[in-house]
């Protein structure tokens, strides 16, 4: 499991401290922003020079006083801190203070019971505590190791931590950049910023100045620490380092995440206060009416501890947390890795999902859909082999990357090289017959590259690029193998269908030709050009998105589309994937930046689609969802999307192709980074909810009959009808078996998906708990006591016992008769049964334990007789469905016809 968690990052990397969340150390706000300035005024403003770069004095200075490249450190988490929480609690307190009165009793067997009831529980915490946060430790595996710097004009690598604001890098193919750089000089440079925006295909970089206030997305001239130089080179302006950079914000913004408790760890907690509060004053009262009594003191005491006990379920924590391991187990299977419990259940009651697009609602790859050529439009897959020969020759000569093993190269290239395979054309093939002569780059001011081939005597160059601007130097159009001469008509219709082409969200690229160009230059080949086609790419839906998301709007649960992308883009991909029906469901971050909080509290009821966006946003996206009440779940794959994921109620990561940070920022890993897996798992979710209910409300009945039996005896002065032994023993042994048992059970998965999430403040009492709980506390409670009258502490022992044993049964389902369930769907509960009977049977059986809890051996008469009143509970499911049906029938006859 642990290498599904952590993909193979470069472990050179190296910020050599982190910053834990318990002690976020403040980001130092970046006064100016850089890209709005030329290359002059940007060495003014660090006092460096181009040429020379920095002084080594003045860098040495510059690092005493700006300190390292690094991440800062902060406090960590012991183990004892780790205890020490996990002790501070109410039940907890509660079972010290009986354990120390039975010590001082000198009831040894009862101390050592309940000591270990303490143990279990603290250790159970603690081992699930100890799954820390490791967003910031593979941060510190981030950060590049060496970086070229110039120095009095020397080219020099030195480490990266020891770079500074002012220093001249040098940036080739391959670097890792070790900080936030303004380029000065820029040669075909093109940056893989995936891990920081999401968004798979390179940035080409450039060093025009860009406006102030644009996104970052857009910052063509700046590039960031943890990226990577796919093409090219360039230098620039180191102007961030450390926490002030872009990665650094990023690091701040998961430390300032609070991790929170989920629904089910609120619920509970709120239910431990609750049953500590009433255990303490139940106390109280039993020890104040014993006085009135006048009862002997020691005994009251020992009746209290017994009473404390009772009241406080002792194997629920264990059984909450078997019950969501064995979820844990089954979702693995299902391509889902949880790294934390309480999030299986957390997934039941998610009301939004905000999904990145690439890579998670997409393939991550782009491919070719539609092609237009000889005057028609086409889907690829309409297509007839060997179809449009020109241009499909053009797009595979055109072309710099290389299928195989490892498909190496530019996305959109490979794109092309996939459609001309399906079709029939290998790049290999035609080199062979047309090979290349020369080429001439793709150019970011230009956009658009040209390779030249030799064509029997003569030269074809083949110009591949932006459609707007290739129109403009056609003269002619390739129709039915001729050249014929282009008009203002043809232009306007291929411009229509190449509008047609991008409002559908299509990466539009154009293909034209010109012969017998030998010698010419690029001036002269780029006149008068042949124009062969379009060729329209998208990264498409992962296969059963669109079948998910329907089927999770049925369900109640809204999807939101969270997205660097521009907006035509991304909504073309919503519209496509049943996410979004209108543009006007669609927002920028832009648009968020100015929109008034009213305003977009409002407008988020609608909003469907967050195009353009940064980390900063989504995580306010997450944020404001959950301040309207809802139970969040965010997805993401880069070091971008970290922050959102601590923030959601859930944060889910891809396992295939997301990185480290993401997935130990994560509750959960897709190992398959599909979005239909997410469906799979809330349904789990969701039963996993159901059967944690069903064992918290039969523990609660269970223990609620306990304390009617304990506190009843006191109140008519009777004699004790259990020992606190005798109550830990059905606590701890004969109640958790079943309530496990309960807690793996069979759900109708289908029913479960046609409601909507839960209320995220829905209690656990919620939908007839109360009634279930007092009603069978109460009839537990008076079988036991009418046992305890007729046979003593042995009958109420185990009365108490097996009636919850026939109490878990009836529990499965309280809408439906034991004579209409499968009892085999869960084979557990039957071994749970059986074993539970065999169990109490061996503690009045069995000399030595007969002689620890203080009880007498049972004749076969006397067990029968015990079994047939444990039975009532059952009985009483019984009657109550009986009743519930009479009173359906009769209100049915009384409706108008």
């Amino acid at each position: 499991m642990q290498k599904i968690f952590f993909a193979s990052f470069p472990s050179y990397f190296c910020i050599n401290s982190i910053i834990t969340v318990d002690e976020a150390l403040p980001v130092r706000e970046v006064e100016n922003m850089y890209e709005d300035l030329t290359g002059e005024e940007l060495c003014k403003r660090w006092n460096t020079d181009e040429q020379k770069g920095l002084t080594w004095k003045e860098a040495e200075r510059r690092l005493l006083e700006q300190g390292e490249n690094t991440l800062k450190k902060g406090k960590e988490r012991t183990i004892l801190d780790m205890i020490q929480e996990q002790l501070n609690d109410p039940m907890i307190f509660v079972l010290f203070m009986a354990a120390s009165i039975s010590l001082l009793l000198r009831e040894f067997g009862d101390t050592g019971i309940i000591l270990l009831v303490i143990f279990l529980n603290t250790t159970i915490g603690v081992i699930q505590e100890g799954r820390a946060k490791k967003a910031m430790e593979a941060l510190k595996k981030m950060t590049a190791p060496e970086a070229v710097v110039k120095r009095e004009g020397v080219y020099k690598k030195i480490s990266a931590s020891k770079i500074v604001c002012g220093d001249v890098v040098k940036l080739e193919a391959g670097d890792q950049i070790p900080a936030d750089i303004r380029l000065l000089t820029c040669r075909g440079l093109e940056t893989n910023e995936s891990a920081l925006t999401g968004e798979s295909l390179p940035v080409r970089k450039e060093t025009k100045r860009i406006s102030k206030g644009s996104p970052m997305a857009e910052w063509k001239n700046m590039v960031f620490m943890l990226t990577e130089v796919r093409k090219g080179s360039a230098e620039g302006i180191v102007v961030a380092t450390g926490m002030d950079t872009e990665l650094g914000k990023i690091a701040h913004m998961i430390n300032e995440t609070k991790g929170e408790m989920t629904p089910l760890q609120k619920r509970l907690g709120e239910l431990g206060k609750t049953l500590s509060v009433g255990a303490v004053g139940l106390c109280m009262v039993l020890f104040l009416l014993g006085i009135v009594q006048h009862r002997n003191i020691l005994q009251m005491l020992l009746l209290s501890i017994s009473l404390a006990v009772a009241a406080i379920p002792e194997g629920l924590p264990a059984v909450v947390t078997i019950v969501l391991a064995l979820g844990v187990a089954r979702m693995a299977k299902a391509n889902t890795i949880i790294r934390k419990l309480p999030a299986v259940e957390t997934l039941g009651s998610v009301g939004v999902i905000c999904s990145d697009k690439t890579g998670t609602l997409t393939q991550n790859k782009m491919k070719v859909v539609k092609v237009y050529g000889n005057n028609k439009l086409l889907p690829v897959n309409q297509m007839r082999k060997r179809e449009f020969p020109k241009l499909m020759e053009g797009f595979l000569l055109c072309n710099n990357s290389v299928l195989g093993k490892q498909e190496i190269g530019d996305s959109t290239e490979l794109a092309l090289l996939h459609m001309g395979k399906e079709m029939g054309y290998t790049r290999e093939k035609m080199e062979e017959r047309y090979p290349r002569v020369r080429e001439i780059p793709f150019d970011s001011e230009k956009k658009y590259m040209i390779t030249v081939h030799k064509d029997g005597n003569n030269e074809t160059a083949y110009v591949k690029g932006a459609c707007d601007y290739l129109l403009e130097c056609c003269s002619f159009w390739w129709v039915d193998g001729v050249a014929v001469p282009m008009t203002q008509v043809h232009r306007m219709k291929i411009r229509m269908v190449m509008e047609s082409m991008a409002r559908e969200g299509l990466r539009v690229l154009a293909l034209a030709f010109k012969q017998y160009v030998k010698e010419q230059t690029e001036k002269e080949i780029m006149r008068s050009l042949t124009f062969a086609g379009l060729a329209g790419m998208m990264d498409p839906p992962r296969p059963k998105v669109q079948q998910s998301v329907r089927r999770l709007k049925q369900a109640g649960v809204q999807v939101v589309m969270i997205t660097g992308d521009y907006k035509d883009t991304a909504f073309a991909v919503a519209r496509n994937i049943g996410i979004a029906e209108s543009f006007d469901q669609c927002m920028t971050g832009m648009e968020l930046d100015v929109m008034p909080e009213a305003v977009f509290e409002e407008k988020m009821k609608n909003i469907r689609v967050f195009a353009r966006v940064t980390p900063a946003h989504k995580v306010k996206i997450v944020k404001r969802f959950r301040e309207n009440g809802e139970i969040v779940a965010m997805t993401g794959d880069g070091v971008n999307d970290a922050p959102s994921l601590q923030a959601a109620d859930i944060g889910i990561a891809m396992g295939a192709n997301g990185t480290d940070v993401a997935k130990n920022a994560a509750d959960m890993i897709l190992t398959d980074d599909n979005f239909a897996t997410i469906e799979r798992a809330m349904e789990e979710g969701r039963g996993i909810y159901v059967n944690i209910k069903k064992s918290i409300l039969f523990l609660l009945s269970s223990n609620f009959g306990e304390i009617l039996t304990m506190f009843a005896a006191v109140l008519f002065s009777l004699p004790t009808p259990l020992k606190a032994s005798h109550i830990l023993w059905v606590n701890l042994i004969t109640d958790s078996l079943p309530a496990l048992a309960l807690g793996v059970d069979k759900n109708d998965w289908k029913a479960l998906m046609s409601q909507r999430p839960r209320e995220p403040k829905e209690g656990i009492f919620a939908q007839g708990g109360w009634f279930c709980t007092i009603f069978y506390g109460l009839l537990i409670g008076s079988i036991t006591l009418y046992a305890f009258f007729k046979g003593g502490q042995t009958y109420a022992f185990t009365v108490l016992g097996i009636s919850q044993l026939f109490h878990a049964i009836g529990m499965r389902d309280r809408e439906k008769s034991v004579f209409c369930m499968n009892h085999l769907e869960n084979p557990f509960m039957i071994v749970a049964f059986f074993l539970g009977i065999g169990l109490q049977a061996a503690v009045t059986e069995i000399p030595w334990l007969v002689e620890v809890f203080q009880i007498h051996r049972l004749s076969l008469g006397e067990w029968w007789w015990l079994i047939k009143v444990s039975a009532i509970p059952l009985l009483a499911h019984e009657l109550l469905l009986l009743q519930d049906f009479l009173m359906e029938i009769a209100y049915k006859n009384k409706k108008p016809s």
